[in-house]
């Protein structure tokens, strides 16, 4: 039993973060780091999370496209992005700082023209704010299904205040702070959004995204298909993805049958180690 329980973890910490091998979440001892364990933040970035929106606004693909080897590489683009979440909200102060300023250099070396001719930034402060609200709501909806979906109210707008912090430190603008802004920041959004050949081929890529180990091949495909479904109906008309509800129905059974397993297997994650380094 314990040589399964060890394999399952090895598989999913080879996807995280973790396997960069560039934070240290067990020191400094008793440092909370940006949020600390009380926050909402620790809850929902410590399960299971997908990101399928951004795909749809053009000048955020246009610049993960035109600078970004997420073509050939796109499990390293997965840790990379899992390090910046997992360190932000976990890590300590100084790690989080870190990660921070490095987001911030690399966002002010990737410029370009859009195919429709408009100019794109990534520090573009309203970028930053579409490219933030489409992450870090559908964390918060894959948390709702798939871990706690009796997440109050409050707690809800909780997260959405504590998570603006890193938005607003990366230089994001207006930011939105609960769950009525977030709303009412995606109807007004949804009029510049656009799926095309470059929306569509991420799509694929994804779909088709290479696996560690043949191991995680059938959970990698099963957490795709569970982030597909957790979009909004409006997003996932536009990449047309739309799923029957039977497939949705079977989609959600397996998640609810493979998350226990995995929080059984992993005991070194990073909201472990962080809940360690402070001392519980």
């Amino acid at each position: 039993m314990e040589f399964i329980r060890s394999r399952i973890e090895t598989q999913v910490m080879s996807l995280g973060g973790l396997s960069l091998g560039q934070l240290d979440l067990d020191n400094p001892k008793g440092d909370p780091g940006l949020f600390g364990p009380d926050a909402i933040c620790w809850q929902v970035h410590g399960d299971f999370s997908s990101m399928l929106m951004q795909a749809l606004h053009p000048l955020a693909l246009a610049g993960v496209w035109d600078h970004s080897n997420f073509r050939e590489d796109m499990i390293g683009r997965l840790r990379r992005t899992a390090q910046f979440i997992s360190g932000t909200t976990f890590g300590s102060r100084q790690d989080a700082e870190w990660l921070i300023d490095k987001v911030r250099t690399i966002h002010l070396q990737i410029v370009g023209t859009a195919p429709d001719g408009r100019p794109y930034a990534a520090s573009d402060p309203q970028l930053l704010t579409w490219v933030h609200v489409a992450e870090v709501s559908s964390f918060l909806a894959a948390h709702l299904r798939y871990r706690n979906p009796h997440l109050s109210p409050a707690d809800q707008d909780r997260y959405y205040g504590e998570v603006a912090l890193i938005a607003e430190r990366l230089g994001a603008s207006d930011v939105p702070r609960s769950r009525r802004a977030v709303a009412d920041y995606l109807a007004r959004t949804r009029p510049q959004l656009l799926c095309d050949e470059r929306s569509r081929e991420v799509l694929r890529l994804l779909l088709a995204a290479p696996a560690p180990s043949r191991l995680a091949k059938p959970f990698g495909s099963l957490m795709m298909q569970a982030g597909i479904d957790l979009l909004p109906d409006w997003a996932s008309d536009m990449l047309g993805v739309n799923q029957g509800l039977l497939q949705r129905q079977l989609i959600r059974a397996s998640v609810n049958r493979s998350a226990p397993m995995l929080r059984w297997a992993v005991r070194n994650g990073s909201i472990h180690r962080a809940r360690r380094r402070m001392g519980l």
